[in-house]
């Protein structure tokens, strides 16, 4: 009922049974608030308007519902700029079931719901009061002809996922990020053969135990919330890189590589020869004594030339000099030997 009132919808008036309105003050306030007229009336008479016994006291009576079409479902979706997320109901019988899957589709965040006009659970106010306020928040689409319906979805790019517990895939290991239709069948029959035919992907929910089958309700629910996880922007991140390995005991760790030879690295090798010998020669020029230059013995000739010559006397005429007498000019000294 608060949903009903947030949503604006145009209310005629308020019906609350005497015994129950201290307790729904609330509620007879929100209302009076809004100017909507506040009736009392007793439990069988509530009963009767509301159709069923589980008013709790109080019901609201609204003016008729305008319902969507197709169009407006996928007007939703680009207003949201979100990909198409419709769901789509084939002949549910149970009014329970049919209000808890608009609630769990509300709560998904699907852009419409799709359902025929024949051979379906109302919308009843049963329907209403377990779908906890969702019908005021959901685009609802009741058409003529499912299976053409589907067909209409599917050419505008709408992939029809069908619920099947005969499916070769199960629902997380299918691909719903796209823009899915999620379509449950009904609770005996499931999905009909018309429906079957117009579905681009079956998938199953994976079942353990003893029982073959969930509710309608419950599977549908499943499937809504698996396709809003894959829809999710960080649902399916991109693989990465493995972490190495630690070494198992059966597989010996890697042994470091061994030390290069000179057999395999030749310019290693050469560069420590010329090391080693120009070592070896800087050793040796430091202890090899320093060379010293010996004079050669002078030739008689030049002795007799350094010598001092007597004076001549007047009485003697000095000697012609001898023919070896003859100076030549010095020798150079030996050069330096390189070290």
């Amino acid at each position: 009922m608060e949903e009903a009132f947030a949503a604006r919808r145009p209310a005629l008036r308020l019906l609350v049974t005497p015994q129950r309105r201290h307790a729904l003050e609330q509620i007879v306030l929100h209302a009076a608030t809004l100017r909507i007229p506040i009736v009392e009336v007793e439990g069988g008479s509530l009963t009767a308007a509301a159709g069923f016994d589980g008013h709790q006291g109080v019901a609201v009576v609204l003016r008729g519902r305008r319902f969507a079409s197709l169009e407006e479902i996928l007007a939703r979706a680009i207003e949201r700029e979100e990909p198409p997320f419709v769901l789509v109901l084939d002949s549910l019988e149970d009014p329970q079931n049919l209000g808890t899957l608009l609630r769990s589709a509300e709560a998904a965040g699907v852009h419409g719901v799709v359902f025929p006009t024949a051979r379906q659970a109302p919308l009843s106010p049963a329907a209403v009061k377990a779908s906890a306020g969702a019908t005021e928040h959901l685009l609802l689409a009741p058409v003529d002809d499912l299976p053409a319906a589907l067909t209409d979805l599917h050419v505008r790019s709408v992939r029809i996922v069908g619920a099947d517990a005969e499916a070769p895939l199960s629902a997380r290991q299918a691909d719903l990020r796209g823009p899915p239709a999620i379509v449950v069948g009904s609770e005996g029959r499931g999905l009909g053969p018309a429906i079957r035919r117009r579905c681009d992907l079956l998938v199953r929910i994976p079942m353990r135990g003893e029982i073959g089958s969930l509710n309608a309700a419950v599977a549908g629910s499943i499937l809504l919330f698996e396709a809003l996880g894959q829809r999710e922007p960080d649902a399916r991140p991109a693989p990465s890189s493995p972490a190495p390995s630690a070494p198992t005991p059966s597989s010996p760790a890697p042994s470091a590589p061994p030390p290069s030879s000179p057999e395999t690295n030749g310019d290693a090798a050469s560069a420590t020869e010329v090391e080693a010998t120009e070592r070896k020669a800087t050793e040796r020029k430091a202890t090899r004594p320093k060379a010293t230059v010996k004079a050669k013995p002078e030739s008689k000739a030049k002795a007799k030339a350094k010598a001092p010559r007597a004076a001549p006397s007047d009485a003697t005429d000095t000697a012609p000099p001898e023919d070896d007498a003859t100076e030549s000019p010095p020798e150079p000294p030996d050069a330096l030997l390189p070290e």
